[in-house]
């Protein structure tokens, strides 16, 4: 056949056996892969075009990140979202999030109401268009908002393809209108179903099972935390959210008139702060605004929670880096100008201005861009410049408005940076004697043969008993162990230097290999599994706490990566004749000793540290892959784990004391 003749696409839709006809000369120009998918039949005709919702609900991950219990969520912040920019935009002061039973969700505000009248370029209601359109929302085209929380104006459309049912109200002109949709689909046109003195907008849907087969049930905290944190963001605005699910609803109210100076005094409750008010700063600059409070404490640790447009920025971005810069230059320059820092000494570092302090940075921008893995990380360069410049300009003259508190924030800068060169020096005397080094490994660390990280595991064992149970019961394959001798240090009332002096903590952060604090690298971890095995008691239950807290706030990177493990060894073996069962809790003891027969005697072991396991039975209960159970140690919400540590490790008595006493009675086990 005259091939040479054929255009690509005519090739294209060749069938397989027109295919063996083609001249040498065309089939030399395919590639091996594309020779083979046209021998295959598979051709333009087999794209599939999804158009509109169906799309959607095709590829719904694309859309809302997964159909996990993390993209249920997303769906309520996707409406609520929706609110939050009518509240931006000025209309709106009131929002209520409801989850009725069989976990129907409610979102209701006091804005504008999405207009009703006829979309030119759709030809239908300006609501239904919102609902069923992907890209059709006020955020197109610059006049429905300034600033805008949602990324992509598919929010209702997107919530609507992925909902079993849909039902939109809304309150306008003095008349309730009404749709409702079906996975996506129009069930009716608008109508009105009433009158009223309201305004405002009410969206009711439920969550497709058929999509979210993991689960349709919401958490309750979760959407309170995100919640709250708008209401902290969006200042004076009043969010509130209701559980209707259990016989006595939950109701919790947020409204915030200090904004994003009442977070840091939030953050900062089981702290001990410097100056009793938080400083706060705001200004604006070619449409981008710019909010920071922050607050020093007498802590060791920054705590640097970034907004745009009230998204979390978790992975930082311009706004951060920006405000970094601005405040090492402004500390320096204050501190030179003042005699703090004389001619003949070095500057003091970012890390030094930085430390014990809590920050909220809030910017709003009219177009703002996201990178980085997982699109939380803010790329527009010109807030960079902006937020260095607003910051410069208001915290330079605060500093020399207030020469009091100044004089305190430079102390702690300058004691920070002794603490940091001791550090320092600390570290050099360590690798020189013993090593920080993974070439020079730690005595007491008994090494797996596998030098594949993902293979890996290392038990982090109390004391030399259990150790040595441990070592002799292991696979040595792929299980390390590492024992350590009574509590390590408190990391949360400890400096660097004192840390870095600590031999447990020392062979702990080099048998991982990772480095540790600011200079912590995930990627050298020399096991992907690092797994805590203490005993059940409270001295185990406070050796564990003090290395989670090691953990979350030197090696952070690794609980996020899921790299952290609690071993869950039994608590009792009963032994009856020849069979031997291993049990948890005294309430599993309880109901196992009513099942048995009375005869014979069965025998009970209580076993209060894991040294009195013998190797065997360390090995088939608790690190054994196909009988253990592992508890992996999740940082989801690092705002509450930063709360909790501060509370259970810090300098403050009373946060803890109220703790206890709320938690009392979820306690099992407590040795007198």
């Amino acid at each position: 056949m005259a091939d040479e003749q054929l255009t690509p696409k005519e090739i294209e839709e060749l069938s397989p056996e027109e295919i063996e006809d083609l001249s040498p000369e065309i089939i030399e120009e395919l590639t091996p892969k594309e020779l083979e998918e046209l021998r295959d039949g598979y051709n333009a005709s087999h794209i599939q075009v999804l158009e509109g919702l169906e799309a959607v609900r095709k590829r719904p991950g694309m859309y809302i990140g997964s159909t996990s219990v993390e993209g249920l969520h997303h769906l309520v912040w996707e409406i609520v979202d929706n609110s939050i920019d009518e509240a931006m935009a000025g209309h709106a002061k009131n929002i209520e999030v409801i989850i009725e039973p069989d976990n129907v969700v409610v979102v209701r505000d006091d804005g504008r109401g999405i207009p009703i009248d006829i979309q030119a370029k759709t030809g239908r209601p300006a609501v239904e268009t919102v609902f069923t359109v992907l890209h059709a929302g006020g955020k197109f085209g610059g006049g429905g908002y300034k600033v805008s929380g949602g990324l992509h104006g598919v929010g209702s459309s997107v919530v609507n393809a992925l909902s079993e049912y849909l039902e939109v109200y809304v309150h306008l002109n003095n008349k309730i209108y009404n749709q409702r949709y079906e996975r996506g689909d129009v069930m009716y046109d608008v109508k009105q179903i009433g009158e009223t003195t309201k305004r405002g907008t009410e969206v009711r849907f439920k969550a497709d099972a058929e999509i979210f087969t993991e689960s349709v049930e919401y958490d309750f905290n979760k959407l309170a935390t995100r919640i709250r944190e708008l209401a902290f963001l969006n200042r004076g605005l009043k969010i509130s959210i209701e559980d209707q699910r259990d016989e006595e609803p939950v109701r919790l109210d947020y409204q915030y008139e200090g904004g994003i100076k009442s977070y840091v005094e939030y953050l900062n409750q089981s702290k001990t702060v410097l100056y009793d008010e938080p400083i706060y700063l705001e200004d604006e600059q070619e449409g981008i605004s710019v909010e920071v409070a922050l607050q020093h404490t007498d802590g060791y640790h920054m705590n640097i929670m970034s907004f745009a447009n009230n998204i979390h920025t978790y992975e930082g971005g311009m706004h951060e880096s920006g405000f970094k810069t601005a405040l090492t230059r402004i500390i320096n320059d204050y501190a030179r100008r003042n005699k703090f820092i004389k001619e003949n000494e070095d500057n003091v570092s970012g890390e030094d201005v930085r430390e014990g302090l809590t920050i909220v940075l809030s910017i709003k921008h009219p177009d703002p861009q996201f990178e980085g893995q997982t699109k939380t990380k803010l790329g527009n360069s010109e807030v960079r410049t902006i937020t260095d410049r607003l910051f410069s300009l208001h915290f330079d003259r605060f500093l020399m408005e207030n020469p009091q508190l100044a004089k305190r924030i430079m102390e702690k800068a300058l004691l920070a940076a002794k603490a940091r060169l001791a550090a320092k020096r600390a570290r050099e005397v360590t690798r020189k004697k013993n090593g920080l080094e993974i070439s020079n490994l730690p005595g007491k660390l008994a090494d797996c043969s596998s030098k594949d990280p993902k293979k890996s595991e290392i038990f982090i064992v109390e004391g030399d008993s259990a150790g040595g149970s441990a070592k002799q019961g292991r696979s040595r394959m792929f299980q390390a162990i590492l024992p350590i001798r009574g509590k390590i240090l408190n990391v949360e009332k400890a400096s660097l230097d004192r840390i870095l002096a600590n031999e447990e903590i020392r062979s702990l952060f080099t048998a991982m290999g990772t480095g540790f604090g600011e200079e912590f690298e995930v990627e050298k971890a020399r096991y992907h599994k690092l797994i805590i095995m203490t005993d059940a008691d409270v001295d185990g239950a406070h050796i564990r706490t003090l290395l989670l807290t090691l953990f979350y706030r030197y090696m952070r990177p690794v609980v996020e990566a899921g790299f952290v493990y609690i071993a869950q060894p039994p608590l009792y073996q009963v032994k009856q004749g020849k069979k031997e069962v291993y049990l948890d809790t005294e309430k599993q003891l309880e109901e196992y000793l009513k099942e048995i027969p009375a005869s014979p005697k069965p025998s009970i072991q209580r076993y209060k540290g894991l040294g009195e396991m013998d190797a065997e039975q360390l090995w088939e209960t608790t690190m054994n892959p196909d009988n253990r159970r592992l508890l992996q140690v999740t940082a989801e919400d690092a705002i509450e784990a930063d709360l909790v540590f501060d509370m259970l490790m810090g300098e403050k008595v009373e946060p803890r004391r109220d703790f206890i006493e709320e938690n009392a009675q979820y306690v099992q086990n407590i040795d007198i």
